[in-house]
């Protein structure tokens, strides 16, 4: 070969280099180190067919609980401050609806009043917040709530307050053949008054706490028509069940923040296989809030004590996420 046509040789293969188009980086919001090493990692494992770590795309499955995992959860779950606010609205209407202590704390803004009874208490506030609508007509006013509704201390609109990193997350998956989930605790019918918007997951690929719902005509219409009560509850050892129910498979990808995910977590990395469980914990009191094993929502104790031995990994919200709102403040 001369030295000419050499030359040639080697200007086109770097022409070609440059030509290349440059891999952007899924994880933009997370800096860099080994959580987010891990979750490449673990995605190019999983979806290269040269590896023996490779799984098919229609068993790349991922859940994720909702909040505190994909949005904030202080000072208290957002459908429960949503809860108390239509329940304060009834009440103006018709003060006669406060039997309880619960409701009436409820419906003064009282969170550790409402919360005494733990979730028989809640239940007591959803059988009057939450019922005597359709399914439309509720999904349609929590979402007008979460768009215009202000966070008592960040002064965000709720619908607001999602977590970039974690949308950035459910992005890649899915760019990389995952199907996303929510498998959540709160209600099924808030979560899908949102989650098509707020995170691309449509409502058929939402689990949530099922309230009784009833077939019946009103108006000539064919409805569905909330009527208080809970029919199941996708918490703790539910998170599974749930899963089962409307998923019908073992989740390889899990995300959660509290205790109430631990089971969820365990199901998904306790199967053949591999499996990848992410906790997000909650470092910052500067950006968000800072908060683990004690409190009366998002308590995590068990999963950071047990994390390490079972593999998972913990997301430190404050090293870890170079951004923390979907929306700059």
């Amino acid at each position: 070969m001369s030295i000419r046509s050499g030359s040639a040789t080697a200007l086109g293969a770097v022409l070609a280099i440059l030509a290349s188009p440059v891999l952007a980086d899924p994880l933009p919001s997370w800096n860099e180190g080994a959580t987010k090493a891990a979750i490449i990692e673990f995605v190019e494992s999983v979806t290269d067919p040269a590896l023996d770590s490779y799984v098919p795309e229609a068993d790349r499955v991922a859940t994720f609980d909702n909040d505190g995992t994909l949005w904030a959860e202080q000072p208290f779950y957002f459908q429960g401050i949503y809860a108390l606010d239509v329940l304060k609205k009834k009440a103006e209407a018709d003060p006669s609806i406060l039997s309880s202590d619960v409701l009436k704390a409820a419906a003064s803004g009282d969170i550790k009043g409402a919360t005494a009874k733990g979730v028989e208490g809640l239940i007591e506030v959803g059988n009057i917040s939450h019922a005597g609508m359709t399914v439309d007509q509720f999904q349609k006013d929590a979402h007008e709530w979460l768009t215009t509704a202000t966070h008592p201390t960040t002064g965000m609109h709720y619908a607001d307050m999602t977590y970039q990193p974690m949308l950035e997350l459910l992005s890649y998956l899915r760019d990389e053949g995952f199907t996303t989930y929510i498998v959540s605790g709160g209600g099924a019918d808030f979560l899908r008054s949102f989650a098509q918007e707020a995170y691309g997951i449509p409502p058929a690929q939402v689990v949530g706490t099922e309230g009784d719902t009833k077939y019946e005509e009103v108006d000539g219409k064919m409805v569905l028509m909330k009527r208080g009560g809970v029919s199941f509850i996708d918490d703790k050892e539910g998170k599974p069940v749930g899963i089962s129910r409307h998923i019908g498979q073992r989740p390889i990808f899990v995300a959660g923040n509290s205790d109430g995910d631990f089971a969820m977590l365990e199901y998904a990395t306790s199967g053949d296989g591999p499996a990848f469980g992410l906790i997000v914990h909650h470092t910052d009191a500067d950006r968000e809030f800072a908060y683990d094993r004690e409190g009366h929502i998002g308590v995590l104790s068990r999963g950071l004590d047990e994390a390490e031995k079972r593999g998972w990994h913990l997301v430190d919200m404050k090293n870890d996420w170079a951004r923390i709102w979907s929306v700059p403040k």
